[in-house]
């Protein structure tokens, strides 16, 4: 899957264990679905899963991991595949924007976009081919951009990996049914019925839209005007979210769980959001018990690397390493919360145990987990 600030992807397991503890949860709907990591993993034990997100290319992602189902489209999906695989490269909107523009990508490797996408564009596939198709695509232009996970800039020097050539895999898409909604979260949450709600909002003043511009407008090819030095589409410029405004996000958060028509939530959330601890616990409180959990990570790979002026200086220095992830519990039943938190503790902390100095070191690196 692409790279992505904010993915769950270490705590994927803990969330499926969670999820598994509570008394029923058959059907779950992922309300901010992003990369669909969470609700991939999901669906892989056997769940209906209905993931939703209102960007373009997280509801292409939904759509091909969660909608498609192995079963039907996997066959059509790798001769399709094989077939985009061998068009010619023809430079374009995305190699003009991406690559000459900005710097993101490797003009051989822009040239492949631009063609590979034009062709998915002129055959007009089934929703989840085409899905499918674009994921692959996506994926590919992400083993060989040069960021650091983030597309509001682009590195001064060019990634090792940006000299490599652009090549399609075919997505790991799964067995059985599932469901992909491209909704905003309160008409989702409002519409949708299941066991339980898995809930990851976006927590501070970055966008998602304004982070992943460039998927935006490979998954939409509505070849946007784009301003400034990240040429990023000029919709990034009138994108408002409530989840975005420390002023807004508690009536952001409110109309969310107004809305919410599951009988359980799961609610993740970071320590650098808008909404600290206590005050996310008040606004869950009047849907019923709630329990915490709280997870030490280190921080995302632009932290690691520090802050750097538009020329690619060392400007400054980060002021933290490492910050907390929330999982909140919710539930009409005290006992429910408390069997969800044990579950979801007791997961991380096997893990935590497995990759311990103790029992040998993976890749040489110590557990990144730590659990309150």
């Amino acid at each position: 899957m692409i790279k992505y600030i904010g993915s769950k992807r270490v705590l994927v397991p803990h969330i499926v264990r969670g999820v598994s503890a509570f008394p029923e949860s058959g059907r779950v709907l992922d309300l901010f679905s992003g990369t669909s990591r969470v609700a991939r993993g999901l669906k892989e034990t056997g769940r209906y899963v209905i993931a939703n997100d209102h960007l373009a290319y997280a509801a292409v992602l939904a759509r091909c991991y969660i909608q498609a189902d192995a079963d039907r489209w996997l066959d059509e999906a790798t001769r399709v595949i094989g077939e985009l695989s061998r068009v010619a490269p023809k430079p374009g909107y995305f190699t003009k924007a991406f690559c000459e523009d900005a710097r993101y990508f490797q003009p051989h490797n822009g040239a492949r976009a631009d063609a590979i996408r034009e062709e998915i564009a002129r055959r007009q596939l089934p929703p989840e081919l085409e899905a499918i198709a674009l994921v692959s695509l996506m994926e590919a232009a992400d083993r060989v951009d040069s960021t650091t996970g983030v597309q509001m800039a682009y590195l001064k020097q060019w990634a090792a990996r940006a000299f490599n050539d652009l090549v399609l895999r075919v997505p790991a898409i799964l067995p059985g049914p599932g469901e992909a909604l491209h909704l905003d979260a309160v008409e989702a949450a409002s519409r949708v019925e299941a066991d339980i709600a898995y809930i990851d909002p976006p927590y501070n003043q970055h966008s998602y839209m304004g982070n992943y511009h460039v998927w935006e407008s490979l998954v939409r090819w509505d070849k946007p005007e784009t301003y400034g030095i990240a040429n990023k589409r000029v919709q990034c410029k009138e994108y408002k979210s409530d989840f975005n405004s420390k002023r807004r996000i508690r009536q952001g958060l409110e109309a969310v769980f107004g809305a919410v028509r599951c009988k359980h939530l799961l609610v993740s959330f970071n320590n650098e959001g808008h909404v600290d601890r206590e005050e996310m616990v008040a606004l869950l409180s009047q849907k019923g018990h709630v329990g915490v959990v709280a997870v030490d990570f280190k921080r995302y790979v632009g932290a690691q690397i520090g802050i750097h002026n538009p020329s690619g200086e060392k400007v400054g220095r980060v002021s933290h390493l490492r910050n907390k992830e929330y999982l909140f519990v919710v539930s009409e039943r005290r006992d429910t919360v408390d069997s969800v938190v044990r579950g979801i503790k007791s997961s991380i902390e096997s893990a935590a145990l497995a990759s311990s100095p103790a029992r040998g070191k993976r890749k040489g690196h110590e557990s990144e987990r730590r659990v309150e």
